[in-house]
């Protein structure tokens, strides 16, 4: 068992994340913004809390200075955390308040905290993203191959071009001021982490209604309630995971030894638009507004996956982390299925 500091718990990852933590029967403290949302999480795992293994730290604003500064002193103490806590929204006003200082303040906030307060961290993993590997400016790329070695080269400049633009510079940031960290200050604890693609897969953490949906999951939602009847979205970004082997990998990354220090780009293989719709046709007959075989948009470019699209390297999440990875056709069943409660 090891005693595991997971912060931003209420989120989509982090909910799933929280459940292996909890059935690989390690002692959690997970931080959320208010008490509600702990009394929410707390309602669904009330053995674990009753046991002592689930515990909440409330942090209002981890964009603030010293924010993680009390909750990373416990008794007993950690000897892992595990940061998920980031924005992933579009709903932007300001690039620099909304998503930039967030998300980097946040990463080296709790790095900072973790070196000053809790020597018995032995392990980092942090939620990063594909935003940090992927070169926008080159489109599709045809015969790149996407892996852990690459970076986005955003500048601060074009991070406030746009929203989009800002949440790719937000991770980007984020994660090489985490590696930074880590070269400058010589923590004794390593980090490791997870860049995933789109996240789709089964919601498990409290949201009142579909509005409250996480980003990737939304398309799914979008097709079900016939908002592309006339015309399938393009697909943008053709790469995907369930969250449920996300969640695996930032256990995974501090369970074992040999994941320290590595990025993971936990990518299960490609998706268009096109595919979510006919995989809810397929399974959800009751769904009447789905776009026809005729409906214009939502496919692969031209040239498809072999000419006309960037291929991807996940060997490291398999050989390292021992992923295997879910089909596109699981995830997206079980996310519709858990959206059913809230409304669709």
């Amino acid at each position: 068992m090891t005693r595991v500091l997971l912060t931003g718990g209420s989120g989509f990852i982090a909910a799933h994340t929280l459940d292996i933590l909890l059935k690989h029967g390690h002692s959690v403290v997970t931080t959320v913004r208010t008490q509600e949302k702990a009394d929410k999480i707390k309602a669904d795992y009330k053995d674990a809390a009753a046991k002592g293994n689930l515990d909440f730290a409330i942090v209002p604003d981890i964009a603030q200075e010293g924010a993680f500064d009390k909750a990373v002193v416990s008794d007993p103490p950690f000897e892992a955390v595990v940061h998920t806590a980031s924005p992933f929204h579009f709903n932007v006003t300001d690039v620099k308040k909304d998503l930039l200082d967030p998300a980097v303040i946040g990463t080296t906030g709790i790095l900072k905290s973790i070196k000053k307060s809790a020597p018995s961290v032995k392990r980092v993993v942090i939620t990063s993203s594909f935003a940090a590997l992927v070169n926008p400016s080159k489109g599709n790329w045809p015969g790149h191959e996407y892996s852990e070695e690459d970076w986005n080269p955003i500048t601060l400049e074009e991070a406030h071009e746009n929203a989009a633009s800002g949440y790719r510079a937000s991770k980007t940031f984020a994660e090489k001021a985490a590696w930074d960290f880590l070269e400058k200050e010589k923590p004794n604890f390593t980090v490791a982490t997870i860049n995933p693609p789109l996240v789709f897969g089964p919601i498990i953490h409290a949201i009142d209604n579909l509005d409250s949906l996480n980003t990737s999951n939304q398309r799914i939602a979008a097709a079900a309630q016939g908002k592309w009847k006339d015309e399938i979205a393009a697909t943008g970004v053709y790469l995907w995971v369930d969250v449920r082997n996300v969640a695996e990998a930032h256990v995974a990354a501090f369970e074992k030894p040999e994941a320290a220090n590595k990025r993971f780009f936990t990518v299960a293989g490609y998706f268009t638009n096109r595919d979510i719709v006919d995989i809810i046709g397929k399974n959800f007959p009751q769904y009447k507004e789905l776009p026809s075989a005729s409906t214009p948009g939502g496919d692969y470019p031209k040239g498809g996956i072999e000419k006309g699209l960037y291929k991807y390297n996940n060997k490291r999440t398999i050989d390292v982390l021992g992923l295997k990875y879910k089909s596109l056709e699981e995830s997206i069943v079980d996310a519709v299925k858990s959206f059913q409660p809230k409304g669709l």
